[in-house]
């Protein structure tokens, strides 16, 4: 059984990543926790059961205690990662990192020089790479039944919900405070790419904005607060009250807790009537986009498209693989993979087996993973330090070209970042 202390008792810090101790006390147990806000603090203290000198309000406090566990988790908000990665890995911790590493380039590649200097694993949390789906798509492409990959169709529909949730009421709708939402929300696409491909990645070109989220497409009656002042309310999609409180097929007891820590009805209402999430989506503080399209350019050629939208009825994320001598269109959603062969003409369609977990059960399944790579003190690595740099910096490369309008040479932005 190996022993972890928490910086960051958010959502996924503590109801996926430590949460898996819960559920597998034999597997992992956590022994320490620094969480500012006092009410997550306590909660998550009765629950893995630590006493008040395995309770801090901040990172550093937990550090200053010095080495505590075999690993250390880091699930601070995005901007805040870099300093107490570097710590942990100073202090001879084994690293779990949730992403987006950092918003900042440079930041990245020094994460990832912190863990080769310190010899210690540094995972960052690219759980798509561990799921079951994914895993399966690699083991048919690995097989080269559709030959060398050519082209790759590859969309991430977000979900309505999904983005009036996190990325327009919620911790990731401002990019000044937070991260570009290509890098949040689609780094994992860009490392599930270059785990696929198996090449790096040359150039890159993004075109996307901020299309509707925004003041002047407010319908006529639209308050600022979805429960108070708004006279549209039952007719607008992106209601809180229907997200939160009438749509059971989009709402969790995880989001609920979001909202509201307690997560019940008589709580989320409360705090809809005076917290982020029951604003107006066309009245908050936004900035991201809500559709961004990516170009990118692999050795040999290899080339992809890559689409993140808002607009879509469920979240997914669809692949159309094209190769010299068959094609494989899959949906993770649905988890179907089918090949397509061009020889034989045979078309092969498999079912993948899921867990019950997040991702479609990769949550579950990184976990795993992760309590392998500290037992095995880094022998078994499936997501290391610097495969994460890549796509963070591809992500964020995107969001340079949608800016500036240029294609981005990864070489020269490599470059760049670390002499900044």
């Amino acid at each position: 059984m190996i022993t972890a202390v928490l910086a960051g008792a958010g959502q996924r810090g503590a109801q996926v990543y430590a949460e898996y101790a819960v559920s597998h006390p034999n597997e992992m147990k956590i022994v320490a926790v620094a969480e500012p806000d006092e009410e997550r603090r306590r909660e998550f203290a009765a629950r893995h059961r630590l006493h008040e000198d395995q309770i801090f309000a901040d990172w550093k406090d937990l550090f200053a205690a010095g080495k505590l566990a075999d690993c250390a988790m880091i699930c601070t908000q995005d901007r805040f990662h870099t300093e107490p990665v570097k710590e942990a890995l100073k202090l001879g911790y084994h690293v779990m990192c949730e992403k987006p590493m950092s918003p900042d380039a440079k930041d990245c590649i020094e994460m990832g020089k912190y863990a080769e200097e310190y010899h210690k694993t540094l995972t960052i949390c690219h759980v798509l790479r561990y799921s079951p789906f994914f895993t399966k798509l690699k083991e048919i492409l690995d097989t080269e039944v559709i030959g060398e990959i050519v082209s790759i169709q590859h969309i991430e529909c977000v979900g309505y919900w999904h983005q009036a949730h996190s990325f327009v009421r919620g911790n990731w709708r401002n990019s000044d405070t937070t991260s570009p939402m290509i890098l949040q929300k689609s780094c994992h696409d860009m490392d599930i790419l270059n785990w696929l491909i198996g090449k790096p990645c040359i150039s890159i070109s993004s075109f996307g904005s901020l299309k509707h989220f925004k003041a002047e497409n407010a319908p006529k009656g639209a308050g600022t607060r979805c429960l108070s002042d708004c006279k549209i309310e039952d007719s607008c999609p992106y209601s809180a009250a229907k997200i939160y409180c009438r749509d059971e097929e989009w709402y969790s007891d995880t989001i609920r807790k979001v909202v509201a820590l307690k997560g019940t009805q008589e709580a989320v209402t409360q705090a809809l009537q005076t917290g982020p999430y029951g604003r107006c989506v066309y009245r908050c503080d936004n900035n991201v986009v809500d559709h961004q399209v990516v170009n990118l350019e692999f050795e040999d050629g290899v080339t992809v498209s890559f689409t993140m939208c808002a607009f879509t009825y469920e979240g997914s994320r669809t692949m159309n693989i094209m190769g010299t001598k068959g094609q494989i269109l899959c949906d993770m959603e649905k988890n179907i993979i089918e090949v397509k062969d061009f020889l034989t003409g045979d078309k092969t369609k498999t079912t993948v087996k899921v867990g019950n977990s997040g991702h479609s059960g990769s949550d579950e399944k990184f976990m795993k993973g992760f309590i392998k790579t500290v037992e095995t003190d880094g022998a078994f690595t499936l997501s290391g330090a610097q495969v994460s740099v890549n796509s963070h910096l591809m992500a964020l490369a995107a969001e340079e070209s949608r800016i500036t309008g240029k294609t981005i040479h990864m070489e020269d932005f490599r470059k760049k970042a670390e002499l900044s």
